[in-house]
This record gives structure tokens, C-alpha cells and sequence, in this order.
């Protein structure tokens, strides 16, 4: 039997010369930069199999590696490639990347930091690591590192765009614009982004117009670019344009409906318009997408409270805070239902959490302050009551004079002392009382007040020089603001000066306004029923003129003491004829003084007149809500302000019916008394 032949043998594979392998590395170069990663990776590892220590290969392996985000593999093979040559910037530049893409930031600054010391003038290594700076939270640093890299390349577009990022960081927004603006001269596709950015920087030094325009290119660049319609909203906030802005978040919503921000955003401008209902859907909408967002609960309290749910109000305060148990604003707000509720304790261990997360929140000392000075401790009271200048929405902004501020410690005999209003003008008309007892004291006493003051403050006692706020002061020692003299004084409630009359109304307007009013053939009752809209108690504290009437008895002659009347009063005050009007003859408050001084009775809601009235020490009638603002303490029918004063108060939160029935009462013995 004949054998089969032999396969012939076949020639083994030729010897790979250098040249060869450098042929495949181009080969594999090639296919590496149009992105043909697979077939590059299988070259590069073919000649690492005949050649392990191919520095190039294993370098070019890891950036591979690195590309197909294996970022461990990456940083183990070009160390390798680092071992063979560590003489080469490059390798650590891409061992950088790598590193930091695998959160190890810090080593990736040391691997650029090798990169930079090999070659000083490699720019790019000196702008990634400026971007590891920021991500590290070093701004600073970060902005040395692009100005580094600008330096050395002078038209590089992405290390002044994230110069301009990290200046931002630093809040040097005008710095950063000027960046962004070199950017998009260098690289004007980055022109949306800087849009978005510059306008971030604006909106930082307070230009809103400027950042609305900013943020109007990048939506003309990009008109489906969620985030630019969302900072143009926030613009617009900013600008108190809430129609505008609200148009805003609804197109960022239509384009992203599950951007939460915008929710939440949406539901403050709701607030703003006064649409609480809708509010409240916003915030519910960004509670459905998130329900652990904290703020959107926050904001949700708030809408509660305006809609007078309280409990609920409280509820949504609770979840924020059990989501986020340092929420000291949610505390505090928290503690302002508490207080309308009448659960003083409880709101004073709410603005006490406030603190214990917050030490130097002014907002949650001042509330406490007011719940303590409503419950009548003073001592504590007035002292936290100084917090009042750090709150950032504090009517009345601190006066920085360089003559120190008084308060109680100083001898005042010989001395010049500067008293100025702050705040209401019923405020510096309560508070003027503490003039006489200043100059007891020996001072010289300059007064500053308002301009509708200054003719009802001449005839106050004490006062050596009479200053309208706004004019040039003349030299004093030292100043006081006049809600900080209960505490110069330590006022304790059997301790407040002036409580039976400590104002006088001018005898030549009573004259006018006796002759003006006629023959008196029934009793005057000068009536308040409604303070300044704009306050932020106002719906608690101001009544219809309507309700009002429909309650006081017929056979009296009442004088409108207000001098605006709203829209929704005008027509009850035409359907009642025997409340006589005089509107914007009221002047001045010397005329209204004229006129409460020729009133039997003044029968008024919290406002500065009730305090015009205490003060002439005329019989004065205040009608209080639930929780009354913390000068007229609780529960008492008297003032220890004024002593003429009588409190009618409100048995539960909105409950004007028993006050204007009891005013009723009163006012009908009075009457028949008379």
C-alpha cells in the first residue's frame, strides 16, 4: 500500500525587522485616527505579543483603552509605557486623563504636573490640569494654570473659556466676561455656551438686562436649548418681570418637561403673580419628578401658608427638613406658622433649630425675638431685636456712621446724640417717645425723620434740632436708631416712658379742621380700616370698609382718618354718606393729628394712625388679628404703650365678626352714656 505524500511543509514566517514593525504601528497609527479602534487595538497588542516592551505600543494601547472608557486598563498600560520611557511628557499627559477620568484626581495633578516639568511649554497640559484644579475645587490655581497655557498659546479658545469659568468660581464676573469675550473672538462656536455663561456673570454683577440679552443670543443660536430659555427666566425674575419669566419657564418645560428647576422656578413667579393655586400644581409637578427634592417642598410650605393651610403648610416644612435636616430656612418658616397658631414654645424651638444649623441666620434671631417681645420678655427680646440689620430683606438699611452707636453704655451729658427713624412711620411715631428721656439724660438731641414727620415732630419735647431724613446732619457723639432705644434704655413693660400723651397736635390746624368739619351735632368717631397694601401683614391686619360699616351704628358722625381709599372700598364709601372723606387733604399727619384730636373716639386697624392717636393720648379703639404684631403683646384689652389705648382682638385666625360685634357693643353704650 502506497503512503499518502507528505503535506509539503510550509516556510516559516519571515523575521520581524524593525522596519516591519514600524510599518504596522503606522499601519495601526492610521486606523487609531479615523476612529477604527478595534482594528487598531488588535495591532497594537499583535506587536506587543513579539514585543512586549514596545513603549509606543503599550502608550497607544492605553489611549485605546482610555477611548473605550477601560480607564483602569489605561493608566496600567501607559505606567508601563511610563516605565520603559519616563521621559515623555505625552505619555503623562494621557496617563493624567485616565487617572482622572477614574476619580483619582489628585494623581492625575502629579502625572500633568511631570508633563509640564518634561516639556514647560506644553499648553495643553497646563489648561487639563487647570480643569482638574476646578473640578478640585482650586480656582485659583485653576486660573494660573489657563493663564499658564495662554501664555504659551495665546489664541487658545478652551483655556480662556475655562479661564472664564473659574473666575466665575472666584466671583470676578467682570474678569470672566472679558474672557468669554476673547473666547468667542478666537472660536465663535463657542458662542452659545458663552452666551449662557456670560449671561450667568452678568446676572452676578447685578446687570439682568444685560444677562436677558445674553441669554436672547444663545436662544437665537439655539432655539430648542432648554437651559438658555431657564436662564432667561431667571433673568427676568431677577428684573421682578414675572410675566415674562413665567413665558420663559414654560418653553424651558415644553422642551424638557422633567426639568425640575424650572418647576420649582415656575412656582415662585406663580407666587409672585398671586395665582397660589397654580403655584402649588408646580411645585407638586416637581415633587412627582423628584420627591426627595427638598427646596420644591420648601416652596410648597410657603403656597400653603398663603392659602391659609396651615397644617398642611407645616407638613411640607417637615418633609424638606427630613430630607435635609440643616434646612434652617425651613425651621424658620416652619416657626412663623407656629407663631400664627399661637404655638409660641414650639415656634421658639423651631427658630432654635434654625440657629443650632445656622449660627449667624439673622432671620430666625429676628423671629425669635418677635415671639419673645410678643410674650413680653423684653430683656431677651430686644437684644435678639438687633439681629434685624443682618436680615438680607430688612426694610431699613443699616446707617454706617463713623460717630459710634449708642446704646446705653455711654454717658450721654455733654454729648450730641443723633436719633433716626427706621422702618414704618408709626414705628418712629411709637418710638419718639423716648426722646424726653434722651435729653434727661443731659444730651443735646438732633432727630431724624421722615418728611411727613417733621411737622408733627415741632412740638415734641426734647428734641434740640429737627432733621428731615436726607438732609446734611450736623456734628453729634453718637447715634441710635429709635427701635434700638428700648434696648439703651432697658425697657421692661412697667418700664416704657410716655404712655399716657407724649404728642400734641398743632392748635392752628385744629382750628382748620374744626372749622372745615362744622357744628358738631353727634359724636365723632374718626375711623382706619385698611394700612398700607404693600405690607407684608396686610390680609391679616385691614379689614372692608363695607364690613366695617355694615356693623358700627348709623346715628354717629364717622371721619375717614386714611387719606387712600382702594378700588374695592369706593363703593361702600359712596353707599355711606355719614363717613365723611377728605382723601388727599390729609396732607400731612399734622392734619390728621387736627383731626384725631377733634375725634370722641378713633377706632382704627394696626396702622400708624392708631399710633398718631395712643400717642395725642386720644381715646383709641385697635382691632388686632389672631396674632397681633408683638407690640400689643397677648390676650390684654389694654396697651402698656398707650395708656388710652383699647385692644379688641380676634378669638381665632380671621375672626373679624366677634371684634366688630364687641366694637359694636362699646360703641353703643358709649353712645348712650353720652
Amino acid at each position: 500500500m502506497v503512503s499518502p505524500p507528505d503535506n509539503p511543509r510550509q516556510e516559516p514566517n519571515p523575521p520581524i525587522t524593525p522596519e516591519i514593525e514600524m510599518q504596522r504601528l503606522q499601519q495601526a497609527l492610521e486606523l487609531h485616527q479615523t476612529g477604527q479602534l478595534a482594528q487598531a487595538q488588535l495591532i497594537y497588542e499583535d506587536i506587543l505579543k513579539t514585543n512586549p516592551r514596545h513603549g509606543d505600543c503599550l502608550h497607544l494601547l492605553g489611549v485605546v483603552a482610555s477611548q473605550t472608557e477601560n480607564y483602569q486598563r489605561a493608566v496600567d498600560l501607559i505606567g508601563k509605557a511610563i516605565d520603559i520611557y519616563p521621559d515623555n511628557p505625552v505619555f503623562y499627559a494621557n496617563h493624567a486623563i485616565a487617572l482622572s477620568s477614574l476619580g483619582q484626581l489628585q494623581a492625575a495633578i502629579v502625572s500633568y504636573d511631570k508633563a509640564i516639568a518634561l516639556q514647560p511649554n506644553y499648553a495643553e497640559a497646563f489648561c487639563s490640569r487647570g480643569l482638574i484644579q476646578q473640578e478640585l475645587q482650586q480656582p485659583e490655581a485653576a486660573v494660573a494654570s489657563f493663564d499658564q497655557a495662554i501664555r504659551l498659546k495665546p489664541d487658545y479658545a478652551d483655556a480662556w473659556f475655562n479661564r472664564g469659568i473659574a473666575l466665575q468660581h472666584l466671583r470676578q464676573p467682570q474678569a470672566a466676561i472679558a474672557s468669554y469675550d476673547r473666547t468667542v473672538a478666537l472660536d465663535p462656536t463657542y458662542a452659545i455656551e458663552v452666551c449662557i455663561r456670560g449671561g450667568l456673570a452678568l446676572q452676578e454683577l447685578d446687570r439682568p438686562e444685560a444677562a436677558v440679552t445674553s441669554y436672547d443670543k444663545a436662544i437665537a443660536l439655539q432655539p430648542d436649548y432648554a437651559a438658555a430659555w431657564y436662564n432667561h427666566g431667571t433673568a427676568l425674575q431677577t428684573l421682578k418681570q414675572f410675566e415674562a419669566a413665567l413665558a420663559s419657564y414654560d418653553q424651558t418645560l415644553v422642551l424638557q418637561p422633567d426639568f425640575t428647576d424650572a418647576h420649582v422656578n415656575r412656582g415662585i413667579v406663580l407666587q409672585e403673580l398671586k395665582r397660589s393655586e397654580a403655584a402649588l400644581s408646580s411645585y407638586d409637578q416637581a415633587i412627582a419628578l423628584r420627591p426627595d427634592y427638598a427646596k420644591a417642598w420648601f416652596n410648597r410650605g410657603i403656597t400653603l401658608k398663603e392659602l391659609g393651610r396651615m397644617d398642611a403648610a407645616i407638613a411640607s416644612y417637615d418633609r424638606a427638613i427630613s430630607l435635609q435636616p440643616n434646612y434652617p430656612e425651613a425651621y424658620s418658616n416652619r416657626g412663623i406658622i407656629l407663631r400664627e397658631l399661637r404655638e409660641l414654645d414650639a415656634a421658639l424651638a423651631s427658630y432654635d433649630q434654625a440657629i443650632m444649623w445656622q449660627p449667624d441666620y439673622a432671620e430666625a434671631y429676628w423671629n425669635k425675638s418677635l415671639v419673645l417681645l410678643l410674650n413680653g420678655d423684653f430683656a431677651q427680646g430686644w437684644r435678639l431685636y438687633e439681629w434685624r440689620w443682618k436680615r438680607t430683606t430688612f426694610t431699613s438699611p443699616q446707617r454706617n456712621f463713623s460717630q459710634p452707636l449708642w446704646l446705653g453704655k455711654e454717658s450721654l451729658h455733654g454729648k450730641t446724640i443723633l436719633l433716626h427713624s427706621e422702618q414704618g412711620l408709626g414705628d418712629a411715631i411709637q418710638f419718639c417717645r423716648y426722646v424726653a428721656l434722651i435729653a434727661k439724660m443731659g444730651a443735646r438731641l438732633v432727630l431724624e425723620v421722615e418728611s411727613s414727620l417733621i411737622g408733627l415732630f415741632q412740638q415734641l419735647d426734647g428734641v434740640s434740632e429737627l432733621v428731615e431724613k436726607g438732609a446734611t446732619l450736623p456734628a453729634f457723639d453718637f447715634h441710635c436708631p429709635l427701635l434700638s432705644l428700648p434696648l439703651a434704655c432697658n425697657t421692661s413693660i412697667d418700664s416704657i416712658p410716655g404712655n399716657q400723651q407724649y404728642l400734641r397736635a398743632d392748635p392752628k390746624k385744629i382750628t382748620l379742621w374744626a372749622a372745615r368739619l362744622g357744628t358738631k351735632s353727634r359724636k365723632r368717631v374718626g375711623i382706619v380700616w385698611s394700612g398700607n397694601v404693600l405690607h407684608k401683614n396686610d390680609a391679616n391686619r385691614s379689614l372692608k370698609l363695607a364690613e366695617l360699616m355694615a356693623r358700627l351704628p348709623q346715628d354717629v358722625e364717622y371721619v375717614s382718618l386714611q387719606n387712600e381709599v382702594r378700588d374695592t372700598d369706593k363703593e361702600a364709601l359712596a353707599a355711606n354718606p355719614h363717613v365723611r372723606h377728605f382723601g388727599s387733604e390729609l396732607a400731612e399727619f399734622t392734619d390728621t393729628a387736627a383731626l384725631c384730636e377733634l375725634m370722641d373716639i378713633v377706632i382704627s386697624v394696626d396702622t400708624s394712625v392708631a399710633h398718631l392717636s395712643g400717642a395725642l393720648g386720644k381715646p383709641t379703639w385697635i382691632l388686632l388679628p389672631h396674632v397681633p404684631d408683638w407690640r400689643w403683646l397677648l390676650d390684654r384689652v389694654d396697651s402698656p404703650w398707650y395708656a388710652s389705648a383699647k385692644l379688641y382682638r380676634q378669638k381665632t385666625l380671621g375672626d373679624w365678626d366677634s371684634v366688630l360685634k364687641n366694637i359694636k357693643a362699646d360703641l353703643v353704650n358709649a353712645l348712650e352714656f353720652n
